[in-house]
């Protein structure tokens, strides 16, 4: 008998879910119903700063108003701190990791005075591609500095990484294959000195550790792909398939978003909405 695909839906306890969230949670769902494949919740709090317990509980008691239903136990990736350093020490251990100390700020201002025109490379987010010297510090320099207590994120050396793994590539939905671009990121941040993990590195830990082979996400995560399947094709982990779906946008044409103050389902809940109300404002009824 052939194993069930595995879905998931993966928010991050930093604010009230909008119906950005309950679109991609419903199209997870449906999809594990319809396939009678199995659904799961991650909860991605590993930003200590923002994240909160009251907002995993509304997550939950939101999900549960909408009638969709999950796998216990809920992975939390605050709990798996050492999945993700195993992860992280293997790339170190294949030289592809070093330590760069330069601030946010400091980043822009290299970039501001090697390139006066604007035209240095930016990452799909917008920063810019890394302009730093971290990478040609000699060993003995960066374990001083990281001695001595600076602050330092430990980056991907992409080029490195690249030559290990040669072209990549990702089956999307109804698309088939897409040529992977993870060069387009430069040397990504996979950890920082008060953050254990990155966005990038623990999503494919966890989608590999719990077995999902079904990844349904929103537009905007769609270049990040070409990282994440770089990482997985060098750590030795399965490839899901994807499907990136459209985006909820705001009157302004802008992605409902937290930082935005989008209205949360629990406003709307409120407000006399019904499931089948929030479904409809999905597009999705």
């Amino acid at each position: 008998m052939p194993t069930p695909p595995v879905f998931r839906f993966a928010p991050s306890p930093n604010g009230y879910l909008h119906l950005g969230h309950a679109l991609s949670a419903f199209i997870n769902f449906d999809s594990a119903q319809k396939t009678g494949g199995r659904m799961l919740l991650r909860i991605e709090d590993i930003d200590a700063a923002r994240c909160r317990p009251e907002f995993e509980t509304a997550i939950a008691e939101d999900l549960a108003w909408l009638g969709l239903a999950w796998e216990q136990p809920v992975r939390r990736q605050s709990e798996h701190i050492g999945d993700y350093k195993a992860a992280l020490d293997k790339l170190d251990a294949l030289g592809l990791v070093y330590p760069s100390f330069e601030s946010r700020a400091e980043i822009e201002k290299l970039v501001t005075e090697r390139d006066a025109n604007g035209g240095w490379p930016r990452d799909p987010d917008g920063a810019p591609l890394y302009p730093g010297a971290g990478k040609s510090l000699a060993s003995a320099e960066r374990k001083r500095r990281i001695a001595a207590g600076e602050a330092y994120a430990l980056r991907l050396d992409m080029a490195a990484a690249l030559a290990r793994a040669g072209p990549l590539s990702w089956r999307e939905g109804e698309e088939g294959s897409i040529l992977a671009d993870p060069a387009a990121w430069g040397d990504v941040v996979l950890a920082r000195k008060d953050s254990p993990t990155s966005y990038h590195l623990s999503v494919v830990v966890d989608d590999a550790l719990q077995g999902v082979t079904h990844v349904a996400r929103g537009r905007d995560l769609y270049p990040s792909t070409g990282v994440h399947r770089l990482l997985q094709d060098i750590l030795g982990l399965p490839a899901p398939f994807y499907r990136h779906h459209r985006l909820i946008l705001d009157s302004d044409g802008r992605k409902l978003s937290k930082s935005n103050r989008s209205t949360a389902i629990r406003e709307l809940r409120a407000a006399g909405a019904t499931p089948s109300d929030i479904r409809r404002m999905t597009g999705l009824a």
